[in-house]
């Protein structure tokens, strides 16, 4: 089984554009969706799409209008009452996939129901194979707060506690590499150099495991740097690949990160070697990029052209 948490969940509405997108214009969209998102969120849409066990962990208010599109993306869900409402953020997105986005805050909890949150994770992760921590802190929480979690967790269940994943950002994600020792991180190249305070060529896979290389394994035990268009770098103690994804025609690029959080989850859930891991967690990106809005890819929509791979090292 595989937990993901999204501690600040929200409902993704997108906005389709016929031409690309004039600031300051009047434009009408040529369509819309809305689908219940955030990052932990996403990766269990799509673990769930798989036919794989999966419980979404989060903070929700009872009767939070979310709570219909959570149920819509037919995922298993543990919620953990809160008193604010769920945010929303808003996609703009034109033919050629370019995307703009205005995310929103999200709801504060209090140091209740930040406790809450945690012991459900706890509670959620008996027998799990994967926890997956993905996504923002809403505000009342913590930069700390994953490393908080991953204590926890491993605190309650001992050799029995479940691998951990870790997709976020800035601060967060300072301090779950500083204190947190997780399994994997699954930064992009921008959010990799703003942690190591360099500069990093995205273009250059070997410059990206150079960066990499500084925290795996010392800090963390696996990391897999998504490159966008130009595919993913994996990184871990006895090796180092790149991945070229398959060509596709981009639709939306919101969320595509998640799906490759997903493959790579539903990969190593399997027994896959790090290499497939990583050709799985590529493929599922780019079928997330190739579908409207944050529309979680399933099997059936998972392109079928070459995605190969390369040892780095």
């Amino acid at each position: 089984m595989i937990v993901t948490l999204t501690a600040n969940p929200s409902l993704d509405r997108t906005v389709m554009l016929p031409a690309p997108l004039q600031v300051g214009d009047v434009q009408s969209a040529a369509s819309t969706r809305e689908d219940a998102g955030g990052k932990g969120i996403n990766v269990a849409r799509a673990v769930a799409a798989a036919g794989e066990d999966c419980t979404a962990v989060l903070p929700l208010a009872p009767g939070d209008p979310f709570d219909a599109a959570l149920r819509a993306a037919e995922v298993d869900a543990q919620r953990v009452p809160i008193r604010g409402n769920v945010r929303a953020n808003i996609a703009i997105t034109d033919p050629d996939g370019v995307t703009t986005k205005l995310n929103l805050p999200g709801a504060e909890l209090s140091p209740d129901e930040v406790s809450a949150v945690i012991d459900a994770v706890v509670a959620a992760s008996v027998g799990a194979r994967w926890l997956v921590l993905a996504g923002s802190l809403p505000p009342g929480v913590a930069d700390d707060f994953y490393v908080h979690v991953i204590r926890a967790v491993r605190r309650a269940h001992g050799a029995d506690a479940p691998l951990i994943a870790v997709d976020t950002s800035g601060p967060a994600l300072t301090a779950v590499v500083a204190d947190g020792a997780p399994d994997l991180i699954k930064p992009n190249d921008e959010e990799l150099a703003e942690l190591a305070g360099v500069a990093i060529d995205g273009a250059d896979p070997r410059a990206v495991l150079e960066v990499a290389r500084v925290l795996v394994p010392a800090r963390v035990r696996t990391a897999l740097v998504t490159l966008g268009a130009r595919g993913a770098v994996l990184v871990a103690a006895d090796g180092a690949w790149v991945a070229t994804p398959p060509p596709i025609q981009v639709v939306s690029t919101v969320g595509a990160g998640d799906s490759s959080l997903a493959g790579y989850v539903l990969a190593a859930t399997r027994g896959a070697e790090e290499g497939e891991r990583l050709r799985l967690a590529v493929r599922y990106g780019s079928a997330a990029a190739s579908l409207p809005g944050t529309k979680a890819p399933a099997p059936a929509d998972l392109p079928t052209g070459d995605v190969p791979v390369t040892r780095l090292d």
